[in-house]
């Protein structure tokens, strides 16, 4: 029996890994409707730098924050699951790996969306 992983589930841990970087990385940051766009951006780009990631979406739910806020004495709060859905790709080793995180029954829940080969 070998126990090497295949190219497929390299991808797939690499595909975790970014989701854990990118969630323990900007969790808690100070967010408002204003700066959620920004944020995205700096989200984007940081886990784009990493190894084999060939594409981020990050998109923070400014209607949500907007919601959060209403009762709130301050013009911000700190950025959680709650306010983000996220899709990032991975290639590896001619294996493309889509992940995506959206809120499931008030978890961020973070999911293998499809792994495919290149060559088909």
């Amino acid at each position: 029996m070998d126990d090497t992983p295949t190219d497929a589930e390299v991808a797939c841990f690499e595909a975790g890994i970014k989701f854990g970087s990118l969630y323990h990385q900007f969790a808690g940051t100070p967010v408002s409707p204003e700066s959620a766009s920004s944020l995205e951006t700096a989200m984007e780009a940081a886990i784009e730098n990493q190894p084999h990631c060939r594409d981020v979406t990050v998109e923070i739910l400014t209607d949500r924050l907007a919601s959060a806020l209403e009762d709130a004495t301050a013009e911000y709060t700190e950025l959680t699951g709650r306010f983000l859905e996220v899709e990032i790709t991975v290639e590896y080793e001619g294996r493309e790996v889509l992940t995506r995180m959206e809120l499931d029954d008030g978890y961020p829940l973070m999911s293998v969306v499809s792994v495919r080969d290149l060559d088909e």
